[in-house]
């Protein structure tokens, strides 16, 4: 038999709004935290306020990926060996959907980066350049530790974070060359699909609770940030 044909295919709920929204204003947040870094001077006040955000929104994601629609739950592309190995030999299942979502070279890079930034967000916090900024709870380390912690946030750090974002913008392009555009579906959230593929939950009560999750994460920011007052 031929395979489903596109005019069968309808559009599906992929990524849900909340999970939209965390992509890009995320993106927008690391760039503008570079480049206030880079800038320095007055600009650094900016750096701490997007690195807020910053942390602000990985606590999201945190609990969104566990109570968020279909394909932004981590269980969705926390992909085993074997279907990794699968993926990179061509020989995926068909129920394993690894065009939809995040592929599992895809969701490597998610989780790489979604470590990289919690990582320099927590370095940060404790940082002190010894010139105008420091991190808000530098008074509660050690001398030692913040040291360690300033040399990799300015360092090794930030030179991942931006060399993880460039290879990100590059697969994207890739993809996009092959015929696989995954920009708008990031943007609209739907992509056409067979029925009977999974869709994400996005109607208002999913969407209330995104941003309650979101609004606690903020208050437990601000409580964090004023630990070291």
């Amino acid at each position: 038999m031929h395979t489903m044909t596109t005019d069968a295919r309808r559009p599906t709920r992929v990524w849900d709004l909340p999970t939209r929204l965390f992509h890009w204003v995320l993106a927008g947040c690391v760039f503008g935290s570079v480049v206030s870094a880079k800038i320095g001077g007055n600009a650094m006040e900016w750096h701490l306020r997007l690195g807020y955000a910053v942390f602000t929104l990985l606590a999201f994601r945190l609990l969104w990926g566990l109570m968020g629609g279909h394909w932004s739950r981590f269980a969705s592309f926390a992909y085993a060996p074997s279907a990794v190995l699968r993926y990179l030999r061509g020989q995926s299942r068909r129920d394993e959907h690894h065009d939809l979502g995040h592929s599992p070279l895809g969701a490597l890079s998610v989780f790489g980066l979604l470590a990289l930034l919690a990582v320099q967000v927590a370095s940060g916090l404790v940082a002190d350049d010894e010139i105008a900024t420091t991190g808000p709870l530098a008074p509660l380390v050690s001398a030692r530790t913040t040291s360690l912690a300033t040399a990799w946030h300015h360092g090794w750090g930030q030179g991942l974070v931006i060399a993880l974002a460039l290879l990100h913008v590059a697969a994207i392009a890739v993809h996009v060359r092959r015929g696989r555009d995954l920009v708008r579906p990031m943007i609209v959230g739907d992509k056409a699909l067979p029925p009977g593929v999974p869709h994400a939950a996005d109607h208002a009560s999913a969407r209330a609770v995104a941003a309650l999750l979101f609004a606690l994460c903020a208050a437990g920011v601000a409580w964090v940030v004023r630990l070291g007052g």
